[in-house]
């Protein structure tokens, strides 16, 4: 039976975090993600967990990570200017294989931008924000029942893969209160994943020696007997650095395909009215449910339009994008930025079809109506 709550964006995050086993959280006070750190400073020291409000962005990153490396399940949360800050050090957790969850509640932007406003202009900042080549899960909800979902999804695979992962949510997701069913929450009912350790003795051990997965297990930091070295560095198994190419290129290669390889398993879309769809939109957070109005208004005049909504970012899925772009005449994808995921679309459709963009970065949500003129304006022949 439901067992519905009603639930603040934010808090719900904050919930769904402790329940994943978050047990420690270091941040920094900016809107539109304040009320996550909020309310794990109120969580945290019931549940025996530990809560710090640092300097600056820079350093509550580097907490996160440190965090991580002695076994905590380490979370984050930011906005706009602070995952730019960010950045550096979520760079060196990819490097040192420090599993932790970035929230980014998105607002308005570039520099200090729209604070209280929404936006979805982080997407391409997500994955590759910090400097060098890398790969990592970046999660993007639609409502506050997925927040929970996705956070709770956020923490398994960061686990899993030994990877931070990024969820992505918006200010008006972040500030949106929703009923959950909250009996999907229950301790019985949500799936754990823990990160591996090591089953060889300490005079064995190589803390970057990675298993058939691609996935080293790590010793946390303080396990009597077992030792490692974390450096930014390129390394090699022992953790101490190296500038053998074969080693260099070995370990960039491996840090990627421990990712890709599980992508099927990463990947979740929705799918809506696209079974028999002439035209699609493809989108997601906020702006994916004023895209889903869209639809049922455009199949009321008649126009056969479908909706598939990302909520696994990064990686993205290539393969479902370009069948999709094979099945329809045309790909609307609606975003508050000036163009960035529809880049990605268009390099997955590989010219099937046409693919139209449709751009807000004012702090104002694009509207349903707005959404059904573009298509009635595609479908009609026009640009």
């Amino acid at each position: 039976m439901a067992r519905l709550e009603l639930k603040y964006g934010n808090h719900a995050c904050a919930e769904a975090a402790i329940l994943a086993g978050c047990r420690f959280y270091a941040g920094y006070p900016i809107t539109p993600s304040s009320e996550i750190a909020e309310k794990m400073a109120e969580l945290l020291p019931k549940v025996g967990g530990a809560f710090i409000q640092m300097e600056d962005e820079i350093a509550a990153m580097g907490a996160t990570v440190g965090a991580s490396m002695a076994g905590a399940k380490a979370m984050t949360a930011t906005s706009g200017p602070g995952f730019s800050l960010k950045q550096e050090n979520l760079g060196y957790a990819f490097m040192v294989e420090a599993p932790c969850v970035v929230v980014n509640v998105q607002r308005g932007g570039p520099s200090t931008g729209l604070p209280t406003q929404p936006g979805q202009q982080e997407i391409m900042q997500s994955l590759w924000g910090t400097h060098g080549d890398k790969l990592i899960p970046v999660f993007y909800p639609g409502n506050v029942q997925e927040i929970m979902e996705e956070t709770i999804r956020a923490f398994n695979w960061a686990e899993r893969l030994r990877t931070p992962v990024v969820l992505l949510l918006d200010e008006v997701l972040g500030h949106m209160r929703e009923t959950v069913d909250m009996e999907q929450f229950t301790p019985d009912k949500v799936e754990i994943w823990n990160r591996k350790q090591p089953t060889v003795p300490p005079e064995e051990y190589l803390p970057y020696k990675p298993g058939e997965d691609l996935v080293p297990a790590i010793a946390d930091y303080g396990t009597p007997g077992y030792r490692g070295h974390a450096t930014g560095l390129h390394h090699d198994y022992t953790g101490f650095p190296t500038t053998d190419p074969q080693m260099c290129q070995e370990l960039i290669e491996r840090l990627i395909n421990k990712v890709k390889r599980v992508q099927p398993e990463l990947e979740k879309n929705e799918f809506y009215k696209l079974d028999d769809a002439e035209f699609a939109i493809v989108t997601f957070g906020t702006t994916a449910r004023a895209a889903k109005t869209a639809v049922d208004m455009a199949r009321d005049k008649g126009i056969k339009v479908g909706l598939l909504r990302v909520v696994t970012i990064w990686p993205s899925p290539e393969e479902t994008l370009n069948k999709l772009a094979k099945s329809v005449k045309a790909i609307l994808v609606p975003e508050l930025n000036m163009g960035q995921y529809v880049l990605e679309v268009e390099r997955c459709a590989k010219g099937e079809c046409p693919v139209y963009r449709l751009n807000r970065a004012n702090g104002k949500i694009i509207y349903p109506g707005e959404i059904l003129a573009k298509i009635e304006e595609i479908a009609k022949g026009g640009k």
